[in-house]
């Protein structure tokens, strides 16, 4: 059962996420956006969309440098646990924060306006499922996780982070992640569920860049002045030409 869980259903997912791209890229080229809701409603997305943006890149910065910085070398450069714990905490409680009542309001205002509701698919509604239930167990992981450490019970940096990387370096060691608390075998799960489940939703959009808009050429604006040019009126555009 741990080889199943941490060696062939994270490379399963890892697989669907890539091959999963390849294919939305070729055969869904106009598929390939973020499905956007503005023209909709713009007041509540004004304020959920960047509380949820700004709070998961903090997220993953988080998870960069837990995941995939050993813990020797943050202790080299005079980082003690004690430090980074604190750090992680706070740190990560703020973007988890941010991003969980950014999501919160975009939800909220998906339901609640009509026309952004007519507009959600079902692929959508599980997208929000898994994303919410990997946010939530990562906040929970987050203080869990410090203060058991702190506390001397469990330290994720020895286990899960170096599962991960393990798992990065094609030699995963499941005896590690079977190891781990019930909370961080969830949080992998789901969030190994969501990668399965990225290349068929609306989250293709962040593998997307507007590197075109440096090249193309510059759109011409023309104002629309009312006050007629020269002495001659000006003619209707339903007039014939010739009478």
């Amino acid at each position: 059962m741990n080889v199943l869980l941490w060696v062939i259903v994270p490379y399963l997912c890892l697989a669907v996420f890539v091959v999963g791209h390849a294919w939305r890229y070729r055969y869904d080229k106009f598929g390939w956006t973020t499905r956007s809701s503005q023209l909709y409603e713009d007041r509540l997305l004004r304020l959920g969309s960047p509380l949820f943006h700004f709070g998961m890149l903090g997220v993953i910065g988080g998870h960069v440098i837990g995941l995939l910085v050993p813990r020797s070398w943050t202790a080299a450069v005079g980082i003690d646990d004690h430090l980074y714990h604190y750090a992680a905490v706070g740190g990560g409680l703020v973007a988890g924060v941010m991003t969980l009542v950014g999501m919160t309001i975009l939800i909220y205002r998906r339901r609640t306006v009509g026309p952004v509701f007519s507009a959600t698919t079902p692929m959508d509604k599980v997208m929000y499922a898994f994303l919410g239930a990997a946010i939530v167990l990562g906040m929970w992981n987050t203080i869990a996780g410090s203060v058991f450490s702190l506390g001397g019970e469990y330290n994720y940096r020895e286990g899960v982070s170096v599962w991960y990387r393990s798992f990065l370096a094609l030699q995963p060691d499941a005896d590690l992640m079977a190891q781990a608390p019930i909370g961080f075998k969830l949080h992998a799960l789901v969030a190994f569920g969501l990668f399965a489940l990225w290349p068929f939703t609306r989250l293709v959009h962040v593998f997307s860049a507007p590197l075109g808009y440096l090249t193309r050429p510059y759109i011409v604006y023309r104002s629309r002045d009312d006050r007629p040019l020269g002495n001659a009126a000006p003619r209707r555009g339903w007039d014939q030409v010739g009478r």
